[in-house]
């Protein structure tokens, strides 16, 4: 039985800007860092709320660890990846923090839903939806 998302896994080749995204930008704590053997941290697990988190990982570091060749990532043939959602509490004023950091957000908008969203992107460019369940919310129907 499956009984919630366990993590997102991402892997960079801008993993201090990631790392400054998800820990001060959007406030996530890291949970724990995986190292390499010589002690370089290259992996961070990010708690996005109970046991889920967004694993992050440096791509040159984890070929070091695990092998291959860093370089670009490009999406695997057929995948659909489009964003993912966070759930928030006081998107007006999480908006707000996250503008006061620097990042560009859009405004608060009522999906079909009937929850309230808002856009961000992470410095790799992968879109992020901020969203707050209301009264309307068909997901607490």
């Amino acid at each position: 039985m499956i009984t919630r998302l366990a993590h997102l896994c991402f892997q960079t080749n801008r993993f201090d800007e990631m790392t400054a995204f998800y820990r001060d930008t959007l406030g996530l704590p890291i949970k724990f860092s995986l190292r390499l053997p010589d002690d370089r941290i290259f992996g961070h697990y990010f708690v996005l709320g109970g046991n889920s988190f967004l694993e992050l990982f440096d791509a040159a570091g984890a070929c070091e660890m695990w092998g291959g060749t860093p370089g670009p990532r490009s999406p695997s043939p057929g995948q659909t990846y489009q964003h993912f959602c966070l759930e928030v509490e006081g998107i007006a004023d999480v908006r707000k923090a996250i503008i006061e950091a620097g990042c560009d957000v859009t405004d608060i908008t009522k999906g079909m839903d009937g929850s309230l969203q808002a856009w961000i992107k992470d410095p790799d460019g992968n879109d992020i939806e901020l969203m707050e369940y209301t009264r309307d919310s068909l997901q607490l129907a």
